[in-house]
């Protein structure tokens, strides 16, 4: 009987994030942090900020990974399977919903400005992300060097994000290495 109570609560919960949220995984982040870290405890702050991580690299939605990444940490196979289908679920309801009646929908001028408001608030929310990422995770001039340099070979050199990803493991791990072998091996 637990079990099924778990498993509701994911498909609930990961239902009522995917409904409320516009903007893909990113405008997920604060709802993510509410309901999987302060309400439930399902996870931590660095687990959410690791799964995000880990979502960005592996092929998908990060939202849908996360959901399945979490709904197995809590639950196993089933758990995946029920938070993934939890997330998905609004947005296909919804997506039939539109297609049905998209050329009627559009065409009314105060759909378009609601979109472009909703984009807005969106912007607004993805702001409010990376400022509380850059301050909890810029703790030293190397990590904000790291930073940089990810930003200029991203936007500035075009560089595969996958490829700075890896960049920036590779570099971070020389560096730990080569700490540890001047501390000596400590």
């Amino acid at each position: 009987m637990r079990r099924l109570k778990v498993l509701s609560d994911l498909f609930y919960m990961f239902f009522i994030i995917g409904l409320f949220t516009f903007g893909g995984g990113y405008a997920m982040l604060p709802l993510f942090q509410r309901e999987i870290v302060k309400k439930r405890g399902y996870a931590t702050d660095d687990e959410i900020l690791d799964l995000y991580s880990i979502g960005q690299c592996t092929p998908g939605i990060i939202a849908v990974n996360i959901a399945t990444f979490i709904g197995y940490k809590v639950a196993g196979i089933a758990g995946g399977v029920i938070a993934t289908v939890g997330i998905v679920s609004p947005s296909v309801m919804i997506i039939t919903l539109i297609a049905t009646s998209l050329k009627n929908f559009m065409s009314y001028s105060w759909v378009e400005h609601a979109f472009a408001g909703i984009r807005l608030c969106v912007v607004a929310m993805l702001v409010n992300i990376l400022y509380g990422l850059f301050r909890k995770n810029i703790k030293k001039k190397y990590d904000f060097f790291i930073l940089v340099l990810a930003c200029v070979l991203l936007f500035g050199l075009r560089w595969s994000s996958i490829a700075i990803i890896m960049l920036a493991v590779m570099v971070t791990l020389s560096v730990h290495v080569l700490k540890k072998k001047k501390d000596g091996g400590k």
